[in-house]
């Protein structure tokens, strides 16, 4: 894996595609957000948990996250095998920064309209999200 971040490290990835094998694949995309952002992710996800009645009942951090993510990226919903109808989300784990950078103002956003009090972890966030 090669972070394309000066031109030293894009010719060594150019070398590393000219010496591969025939049959090997080469995908560029955008970074993906780190666990360090994951860590602070859930620290946000904790404090709306902790402090925000949604419609008349409290969320685990796991369902905030299903809920916040579904307000950015959407959703789709099928039948379940028991004729229940099964929501289903996107993933979180394959957002790239900007994405991630997306998310982070959708929670702050919301966690403000409910008077949130940020703990230490998910100002962090904020900080580095505004300074990004």
């Amino acid at each position: 894996m090669f972070f394309l971040r000066t031109d030293l490290i894009r010719r060594n990835a150019c070398s590393a595609v000219m010496q591969a094998p025939d049959g090997y694949v080469v995908e560029i995309k955008p970074e993906t957000r780190n666990l360090e952002m994951n860590k602070k992710l859930w620290a946000m996800l904790t404090d709306v948990s902790g402090q925000v009645d949604w419609y008349g009942r409290r969320y685990k951090p796991e369902d905030w996250k299903h809920i916040l993510t579904a307000g950015l990226k959407g959703y789709e919903t099928a039948p379940g095998i028991n004729g229940e109808m099964v929501v289903l989300g996107k993933s979180t784990s394959k957002m790239n920064k900007r994405e991630f950078s997306d998310l982070v103002e959708l929670i702050y956003a919301f966690g403000a309209e409910r008077n949130v009090v940020w703990s230490e972890k998910a100002l962090d966030v904020f900080e580095e999200h505004i300074n990004a």
